[in-house]
C-alpha cells in the first residue's frame, strides 16, 4: 500500500507518530482539516516528556525556545496578597537527565515537530477533511475530501472531538461539567512584568491570570469570566494593564471522558481522541504523545500481538491520568491552599510503568526495585550516557557486570539499576522490556518480537 499508516490530526500526538514513523522507515501520510495551527493550550512539558523528545531530536529546540515556569503572583483589591512557585527546582540527578517541566506554547511544540518531520522527508497535508473509513482484512479505506484513500492502519489523532473516534462507534465516557468554564487566549500587554505568573482574585475567587509565554512576547490569558467578549477591557478593568492584540482564543469547559477502547480492528485513538483532561497538572499533552511513542514502534513492527499490547498499556495510564488531573481541578474548584501545588513528583510522568503488560518479563529468581515494564534510567555507559545510547528506532541490551552480549552496551556506573551481572533489554520506546541473568532468555525474547 502506498500510505503504510493514515495520522488524522497533526497536533503534538500526531505529529510524535509521524516523526517516529518517519525516522523508521514507514511509509505514511499525515493530514489535518486545519491550516494555521495557533494557540498556547497546552504549555507544560513534563520530565518524561522531554527523553521522549530528546529520543526525537527535537530537544534542543524544545529548549531553546522553551523556559521555566515563573513564579505566581497573586493580586487582591489591587495589592499584592502572596507569592509562590508551583513547585521547588530539582536537580538533575545521574538517573533523571531532564527533572523539572518546560514551558513550551502547544503551537511552539508542534512547529517543532513539523520541522523535524520536513527535515525526516515528511510533511503535514492541512486543510484536508476525514470523512469516515470502511476496513476489511487487509487494510482501510477512508474518504479525504471525498475521495477514497487506502491504508493498512488508520490513527485517530484529532482531538477531542475526534471525528475517526465517533466513526468507530467508540463511546467517550465520562463528565462535562458546563459550570466550570474558562475563557483562553493569546494576547500582548503593556507594562506588565514577565517574571511572573499574575493571578487576580475577588471574594469569589479566581478572576483573571496572565502567564507569560516562554520564547515569545505574549501571555496567556486566562479568565472565569468566560462569557467576556471584550478581553481588552476586561484587563484594563480588573489589572489596570492594556491589551495590545488578541491573538488566538477559545473557551474551555470541564471534560473529563476516556474511551473504553484504543483499537478497533485497524484503527486506533490517541491523545485527546482517546482521553480529555482539566489543564491541572499539565498532563494531557504529554499522555498523548506517550501514546503516540508507544505506538510507533508497534506499527512498524506489523506484529498483531504488539499492536494489541498498545490499549493494555495506554489504557491503564491514561485512566490514571484523568484521575490525577481531576483531582488537581477539584482541589482549585474548592479553593485549597495548596491548590496550584504541583510538586508531586508523579506529575513528571518517570514513574509511569508497564510492569503488567505481556511485554515486561523477568527471569530473576528475585526481583528488586526496577522492574521489566519500568523506564530505563538513565547512567554511563563508557563515555557515553545509557539514554545517547539508546536514542534510536531500536531495541538496546545493556549488560551489567560480567554479562557479555553481541551489539550490547556495557554499563558502567548507573546506580539506578542495583543490578549485577544480568542483562537488560530495553524497549524502543525506553521501557523495560525484560531483566535476566542468562544470554539465551534475551535471544529468545529478541526473537519473539
Amino acid at each position: 500500500m502506498d500510505n503504510e499508516i493514515l495520522i488524522v490530526g497533526a497536533g503534538p500526538t500526531g505529529l510524535t507518530l509521524a516523526v517516529d514513523l518517519a525516522r523508521r522507515g514507514v511509509a505514511h501520510r499525515i493530514v489535518d482539516r486545519d491550516t494555521e495551527f495557533a494557540g498556547s493550550r497546552g504549555k507544560g512539558i513534563q520530565p518524561r516528556t522531554l527523553e521522549v523528545f530528546a529520543d526525537l531530536g527535537v530537544l534542543d529546540a524544545a529548549q531553546k525556545h522553551g523556559g521555566p515556569y515563573p513564579p505566581m503572583r497573586g493580586y487582591q483589591d489591587g495589592q499584592v496578597a502572596w507569592e509562590r512557585v508551583m513547585a521547588p527546582t530539582v536537580d538533575a540527578r545521574p538517573d533523571v537527565p531532564y527533572p523539572n517541566p518546560l514551558m513550551l506554547p502547544q503551537w511552539r511544540t508542534a512547529e517543532i515537530l513539523r520541522d523535524k518531520l520536513t527535515e525526516l522527508g515528511g510533511r503535514v497535508e492541512a486543510g484536508v477533511e476525514f470523512q469516515g473509513f470502511t476496513q476489511d482484512s487487509d487494510g482501510v479505506t477512508a474518504m479525504l475530501d471525498g475521495q477514497p484513500v487506502r491504508a493498512r492502519y488508520l490513527v485517530g489523532a484529532d482531538g477531542g472531538r475526534s471525528v475517526v473516534r465517533k466513526a468507530t462507534g467508540v463511546e467517550f465516557i465520562g463528565e462535562t461539567f458546563e459550570q466550570h468554564r474558562i475563557q483562553i487566549a493569546d494576547v500582548r500587554v503593556t507594562g506588565l512584568d514577565r517574571d511572573h505568573w499574575h493571578i487576580w482574585t475577588n471574594a469569589e475567587g479566581p478572576v483573571l491570570a496572565l502567564c507569560p509565554m516562554a520564547g515569545t512576547d505574549t501571555f496567556q490569558l486566562t479568565t472565569t469570566r468566560y462569557d467576556s467578549v471584550d478581553l481588552p477591557g476586561l484587563v484594563r478593568e480588573v489589572a489596570g494593564f492594556t491589551v495590545t492584540d488578541v491573538g488566538w482564543s477559545s473557551q474551555w469547559r470541564a471534560n473529563v471522558r476516556m474511551v473504553d477502547r484504543y483499537r478497533v480492528g485497524r484503527v486506533f485513538l490517541a491523545g485527546d481522541a482517546a482521553h480529555v483532561h482539566t489543564p491541572a497538572g499539565g498532563q494531557g499533552l504529554n499522555t498523548g504523545v506517550q501514546d503516540a511513542y508507544n505506538l510507533g514502534w508497534k506499527l512498524a513492527s506489523g506484529s498483531e500481538e504488539l499492536l494489541d499490547s498498545y490499549e493494555s498499556e495506554r489504557l491503564p495510564i491514561a485512566a490514571d491520568v484523568l484521575g490525577i488531573s481531576n483531582k488537581l481541578f477539584t482541589r482549585g474548584i474548592d479553593r485549597r491552599d495548596d491548590a496550584m501545588d504541583r510538586s508531586d513528583p508523579v506529575l513528571r510522568q518517570l514513574g509511569l510503568h508497564y510492569r503488567d503488560s505481556k511485554l515486561s518479563v523477568d527471569t530473576r529468581p528475585s526481583p528488586g526495585s526496577l522492574r521489566a515494564g519500568d523506564r530505563a534510567p538513565d547512567g554511563l555507559a563508557g563515555s557515553r550516557r545509557i539514554h545517547e545510547a539508546l536514542r534510536g528506532p531500536q531495541f538496546t541490551v545493556l549488560t551489567f557486570g560480567a554479562a557479555s552480549y553481541p551489539g550490547g552496551v556495557s554499563v558502567t556506573d548507573a546506580p539506578a539499576y542495583d543490578i549485577e551481572d544480568a542483562y537488560v533489554v530495553v524497549r524502543p520506546d525506553g521501557y523495560i522490556g525484560m531483566i535476566a541473568t542468562e544470554a539465551a532468555d534475551v535471544r529468545q525474547y529478541l526473537g519473539r518480537w
